[in-house]
């Protein structure tokens, strides 16, 4: 988006960079990553920075508010609720799509956000292969708060570890070899020294918590929890031995309770220039006559499960439990990524840890050609996926 910076990466791309890139970051674990990695990184203007922190400052001030906290109780279900859950996660993510407002200046707009775990340590391990295979410019990052790599890796380590032993701190997940996002995994244990645990293996005596590793029994303390909730709900395959509503000699990062509270169901609070309007789809007593104008999300979902883009009223009327889904108007992504082809479209997510107020640390950016952002709408595309942003420091 900042042209000289576009034209020069364009004109000097190779594609053996690029593989090598890819190469790189496969052969340094011995995995293949399972997700597409774009070929570009983006960068972004000044302008829009001052828009993105804007709007950044603006949502995670709501967040804080007394009438959110109150709000945001009737997002969990009773028969999910954790004991213990802290004052605000740990960990929060905003989804930004990048668009045009009515004078063509570049905004974000909130597509999603979550109180929940991200890419953190792979993120910064793409910015760093990223500047080894390209040449990313000096002055330029992908950090915010004034961070550096040596200060991003101790703001995570005091978030997710703090002071607690690394071997008594486990990644938490349902077969985490099985899932997209393992090369985070390794990544988290590469960078943070903590192991990555799978759902079934764990051990619970009385309100404790083990988990094996070379023919040890050892303590959990800490669980930094990448489980998610509808997927679990799902897999009626698992077995294992404990329960998330059980009282546990444990503490959650981030607590899962906020994977509900800080959810799609924050959406409809938020009455802000930098979100869409936002409707529970049973607080309307008539839809709109424009349905295609519309997209519909289930509230409690991931991934985007199960959200419909070709909204038609027979569609919406068709729906019995409109408590758990919401009606959000279309933005249009703006195309302003230039590529040897068509110009690519992003998604940009901030991501914070949040200690005593939320801090915006890294980021990370998703590129489309298609309709949508997702994988089936980019297939023998190039220039998508996964990347990241850069911008002046």
């Amino acid at each position: 988006m900042i042209k000289t910076l576009r034209d020069k990466y364009n004109s000097e791309f190779r594609e053996e960079n690029y593989n090598s890139l890819i190469n790189d970051l496969n052969s340094l674990f011995n995995k293949k990553i399972d997700f597409k990695i774009a070929e570009t990184p983006i960068f972004i203007p000044d302008d829009l920075l001052k828009e993105i922190l804007n709007a950044s400052e603006e949502l995670t001030a709501i967040l804080q508010t007394n009438e959110f906290k109150e709000y945001s109780k009737k997002a969990l279900p009773d028969n999910l609720a954790v004991p213990n859950e802290d004052e605000h996660p740990s960990l929060l993510a905003l989804d930004f799509a990048v668009c045009r407002d009515e004078n063509g200046k570049l905004i974000p707009q909130l597509i999603e956000l979550q109180g929940f775990a991200s890419l953190y340590c792979y993120q910064e391990l793409l910015n760093r292969k990223m500047r080894k295979h390209f040449d990313i410019p000096e002055g330029y990052t992908s950090h915010f708060s004034g961070l550096d790599h040596e200060g991003y890796v101790k703001i995570l380590r005091e978030t997710i570890v703090g002071d607690t032993d690394p071997e008594n701190v486990i990644l938490l997940d349902i077969e985490p070899e099985k899932q997209k996002t393992f090369i985070d995994f390794l990544c988290t244990e590469a960078t943070l020294g903590v192991k990555y645990v799978c759902l079934t293996k764990i051990i619970k005596e009385g309100r404790k918590l083990f988990y094996e590793y070379d023919g040890r029994k050892i303590p959990i303390e800490k669980i930094y929890n990448r489980v998610i909730h509808d997927e679990l709900v799902r897999r009626k395959d698992i077995k294992y031995n404990f329960r998330f509503t059980e009282e546990l000699d444990v503490k959650w990062i981030a607590h899962p309770n906020w994977f509900f509270k800080i959810s799609k169901y924050s959406l409809p609070f938020f009455k802000s220039r930098y979100v869409p309007e936002t409707k529970f789809l049973s607080d309307y007593k008539e839809f709109p006559d424009d349905p295609e104008n519309y997209i519909l999300k289930p509230l409690y979902s991931f991934a985007g499960v199960g959200v419909i883009f070709d909204v038609t009223k027979e569609i919406l009327e068709s729906i019995e439990d409109r408590s758990n889904f919401i009606l959000q108007k279309k933005i249009e992504y703006a195309p302003v990524i230039e590529t040897p082809d068509i110009p690519a479209k992003a998604e940009l997510r901030l991501l914070y840890v949040w200690n005593d107020k939320p801090l915006l640390v890294n980021n990370l950016v998703r590129l489309s050609k298609g309709k949508m952002m997702g994988v089936d709408f980019n297939k023998e595309k190039t220039w998508v996926g996964s990347s990241v942003a850069y911008f002046r420091k």
